[in-house]
């Protein structure tokens, strides 16, 4: 990251790196974490002046786990900008203690309360079709609408579409095969710090190559 902006800026390239006095060379881990943080603030401004007062936008979210095993929710806007043209803007990536849809209709109050964000403002949503997404009774689309009536909630069809491409694909012999095999090599491997060396050592000679 600081190569990549230095490469972009002259005043930067002279004051980094191997150009830097003593061992300010601005590559300590929590430095570049700072910095992608401003990154991240900066562009996510820059998405929200899109918006404008009169702008009407369907949500988007859906909840994972990262590696560290922490539940997460990804949000998304999607909206017609002034010149008519659809778009779709990934705004944030929001902690959550579970998977309730209490939980995440707070995190989302949370966020939008953050960046200023209205749920009346919404008119439309598109989550998978789980229950805590999509319930009748307290899925978070129906607490949702409890504030807002026309925020109306569609299968998200991405969801769909993986659904159908993961259907379509165990019913082909080859493909089922191949993701087994798959599967099994992931567990071979990461059960196994010595075959995750031998892995790293393999790609390093590959990458010198």
């Amino acid at each position: 990251m600081i190569k990549y902006a230095a490469d972009q800026n002259d005043y930067v390239r002279n004051v980094v790196l191997t150009n830097a006095a003593q061992n300010h060379q601005m590559v300590v881990p929590g430095i570049q974490k700072d910095i992608a943080h401003y990154f991240a603030q900066e562009i996510l401004q820059n998405i929200l002046k899109e918006f404008k007062n009169d702008f009407f936008f369907l949500i988007y979210g859906d909840e994972s786990s990262n590696i560290s095993g922490k539940e997460q929710m990804v949000v998304a806007l999607r909206f017609v900008d002034s010149g008519g043209n659809v778009k779709e803007r990934f705004i944030g990536v929001v902690h959550v203690m579970e998977t309730s849809s209490l939980s995440l209709k707070y995190a989302i109050d949370n966020l939008f309360a953050h960046h200023d964000l209205s749920l009346m403002k919404v008119w439309g949503q598109g989550y998978d079709g789980r229950s805590n997404m999509k319930g009748e009774f307290s899925g978070l689309k129906t607490l949702i609408m409890n504030e807002n009536k026309s925020a109306y909630y569609v299968h998200c069809f991405a969801h769909q579409l993986q659904l159908a491409l993961v259907a379509l694909a165990r019913k082909h012999v080859d493909i089922a095969d191949f993701f087994n095999m798959i599967s099994t090599l992931m567990n071979v491997v990461g059960a196994s710090c010595k075959r995750k060396d031998m892995i790293r050592q393999k790609q390093a000679e590959k990458v010198a190559e």
